[in-house]
Parts: C-alpha cells; structure tokens; sequence
C-alpha cells in the first residue's frame, strides 16, 4: 500500500503540474519576465498549492503522531538559514529562470517524451552528483586537518 499510495500522490502532483502549465518552461519563463512577456498565472498558482498544503500540514501534524506507511515524519532537524541554503536556493532559482523547469516540474514533464526535459534531468542529476562528491571531498579534507 505504500507504493501505491506514492503513485496516487505522484499521479495527482503530475496532474496538477500538468493542468497549471508548470510542465511547460515557456510558461514558466513568462512568468519571470515582468519586463516583456510576463504571465502572472503561475503565481495563483502557487497561492493555491500553500492555500491546500498549509492547513493540510497544520492538520496532518496536529492529528496525527506518525505517518501511515512510515515510523516517522521525514522532517529537516535543521532550520537554520545559512550560507548552504542561501546559495543553494539561489542556485535553483537561477537554474529554474534559465531552464524553466524545477524538478518538480521537468519529472512529469518527462512523461512528454520531449528530449530537453530528458536532458535537463541529465544536467540536474549530474549537478546533484557532483555537488555530493565535492561536499564529501571537503568534509573529507576537513576531517584530515
């Protein structure tokens, strides 16, 4: 039943992605250029997502002490805001004007078949690797000192 409650969840997500034009980058880079071509459509969207998730999040943790299919919640012990978050967070926002995809985007996107879909999930799988090798490297290096 876990897997199958994932593929539900990913089935309805891609839907929603699908159905608000977040699977196609153009629209998505309108939505950033408020200098020319700017669509503010993407933005009610969003409202909508944090309108559903946020009292969806209040009431799942207020009602309940654990997950159905898992022991636990799955929630970041780290909150604060670092240099680590802040350029990450920087670097996706560049990638996602750039691009016009955000992996939440570009996942169900893949089911399109469109080969720029495929090769940014190539490019951001390897942006991913690579970023864990180097942190692995550094707390390696750190380690030795």
């Amino acid at each position: 039943m876990k897997y199958v409650s994932a593929l539900l969840i990913g089935a309805v997500f891609g839907l929603g992605i699908a159905i608000s034009g977040m699977a196609n980058p153009a629209k998505v880079l309108n939505f950033f250029d408020l200098a020319g071509t700017w669509d503010p459509s993407l933005a009610f969207v969003m409202i909508g997502a944090l309108a559903v998730a946020m009292p969806g999040y209040a009431l799942v943790f207020r009602n309940r002490q654990k997950p159905t299919f898992e022991a636990a919640f799955d929630v970041p012990k780290n909150r604060s805001v670092d240099r680590r978050l802040l350029g990450g967070s920087a670097l996706f926002g560049i990638g996602w004007g750039i691009a016009g995809f955000c992996p939440g985007g570009a996942i169900p996107a893949l089911g399109l078949l469109d080969q720029e879909t495929a090769l940014f999930l190539i490019a951001m799988t390897a942006g991913i690797v690579a970023t864990r090798y180097v942190l692995r490297a550094q707390r390696a290096a750190t380690a030795n000192l």
